[in-house]
């Protein structure tokens, strides 16, 4: 009896008691036997619902079910499936939904891979982007966008743009997107811990296949490191220009004032000639330091590699040192636990001790100390040139390597340097695959610190052993 009572049969059921007391009442009108009425209305009672529970298993409970399961998937569950075995068209319905399910599962399944590799692009592109619809509704921002303007994907998403996005040039490029309908392109500056970093904002609208327009998608890119680049050059042309000019000048000057014939005096003579002499060998010695420069930039520059002994090395720059060292009374020391031997190019690492005793030795005042560590650290050779001269600004630090870069720009020029030393000596380290850093405080020295792997480590074209 449990089947009859379900409710999608309560209808059925509520006709079929109708029914049985409408043939009630005609047949009490043709007998007066009750026990003959009754029994007639039982007999019918038991062949009407055995009729109904066959028509109900046999076309409405499929039918039920597979409403039932369309209705899941259409809420999306694609694992629903029709699972009563049934013959005739009702099978057949039943497996062209199971089969309508099995594809959307596949289907969802290869949208979701698609929505992840989608994500996986987005997330890790070089460029902040994001995706805002017709009514300025943001849509989508990637990983980029979030590291550029902070916040996480609840903060922007699901809001108008102009209410979480304060940059006015935002603003504009999408406006313009939209009012135009074509590519827009601007630039800006937003505030970083190491100053401003410049981005260049692209906004191009989005169309749909009759061509409305449904939205803007707003690309982000980092120009800094170009901009800082650009900034360099010219402000490597400008130097390049001012260093040049004031050895020139003398260099005319002077020889301008000998080619007149007036000097009557031969002292004078030999003084225009001696300041001509500096000024060429000082110009010799930018001209110089420029073409190493460009040298060790060139892509295909390599090092030539040597076993080379540390002691060795300071030995052959040792007598250049202490010349020098004694014309300020200053005491230079050499201090190493042994005979050290790495893979380098010996004429450039005797480069980088001149040129970092030399400005210790130019920097520190008469009757100072200057010195030279040599010791070894975790796979590398380290150099450490000491001195306690008059030391670096703090501020100063992090730019002391640039080309043409002077802490003292006219004492640099009193002691004949060019303003490439440092640069050049970190070129060098950098293409023996090393580091240098710089630690220094006011009036009490600096310390440079080198250090060089032991054994070369070979990249493409940066090394040559022989």
């Amino acid at each position: 009896m449990k089947p009859l009572l379900r409710k999608p049969l309560t209808p059925y059921l509520i006709g079929v008691f109708v029914l049985l007391s409408a043939s009630g009442l005609i047949l009490s009108r043709l007998t007066n036997e009750y026990i003959v009425l009754i029994a007639v209305i039982v007999i019918e009672f038991i062949i009407l619902s055995i009729m109904m529970l066959h028509v109900y298993n046999k076309y409405l409970k499929p039918i039920h079910n597979a409403v039932k399961t369309v209705g899941e998937l259409a809420q999306g569950n694609y694992r629903a499936r029709v699972h009563d075995v049934t013959e005739g068209m009702t099978a057949d319905l039943n497996k062209n939904i199971n089969k309508l399910a099995r594809n959307l599962s596949e289907l969802s399944i290869q949208e979701e891979i698609k929505a992840k590799q989608l994500r996986t692009v987005l997330n890790n592109t070089d460029s902040g982007l994001a995706l805002i619809d017709e009514k300025g509704y943001i849509h989508i921002i990637n990983r980029k966008f979030l590291k550029l303007f902070g916040g996480s994907k609840s903060d922007y998403v699901g809001y108008l743009y102009y209410d979480v996005i304060s940059y006015e040039k935002i603003h504009q490029t999408v406006q313009e997107a939209f009012l135009y309908e074509e590519n827009v392109k601007h630039s800006f500056t937003i505030p970083d811990e190491i100053g401003n970093r410049y981005i260049e904002i692209v906004g191009a609208p989005i169309f749909n296949e009759r061509n409305i327009l449904k939205g803007s998608v707003i690309v982000l890119y980092d120009i800094t490191e170009l901009k800082r680049v650009a900034i360099m050059r010219k402000d490597f042309v400008a130097n390049v220009s001012h260093e040049l000019q004031t050895p020139i000048t003398s260099l005319r000057g002077f020889a301008e004032t000998l080619l007149d014939g007036n000097q009557k005096e031969r002292e004078t003579e030999k003084k225009f000639i001696k300041i001509i002499y500096d000024e060429s060998k000082r110009l010799q010695f930018l001209v110089e330091d420029l073409l190493t420069l460009s040298t060790l930039e060139k892509e295909n520059f390599r090092l030539l590699l040597h076993k080379v002994n540390i002691l060795g090395v300071t030995k052959e720059i040792q007598p250049i040192i202490m010349q020098k060292a004694a014309a300020k009374n200053i005491k230079f020391t050499i201090s190493a636990e042994k005979d050290y031997t790495l893979m380098a190019d010996r004429e450039k690492l005797k480069q980088v001790f001149l040129n970092l005793i030399n400005n210790a030795i130019s920097y520190t005042p008469k009757y100072g100390k200057v010195s030279l560590v040599v010791d070894e650290s975790d796979g590398y050779i380290r150099f450490q040139v000491k001195d306690n001269g008059i030391g670096i600004e703090e501020d100063d630090l992090p730019r002391l390597f640039e080309r043409f870069y002077r802490v003292d720009k006219d004492r640099s020029r009193h002691t004949g340097g060019t303003g490439l030393g440092l640069a050049i000596v970190k070129h060098i380290v950098e293409v023996h695959k090393g580091e240098i850093t710089v630690d220094s405080k006011i009036n009490e020295g600096s310390t440079f610190t080198v250090y060089i792997p032991k054994e070369p480590i070979v990249s493409n074209k940066s090394t040559r052993i022989s």
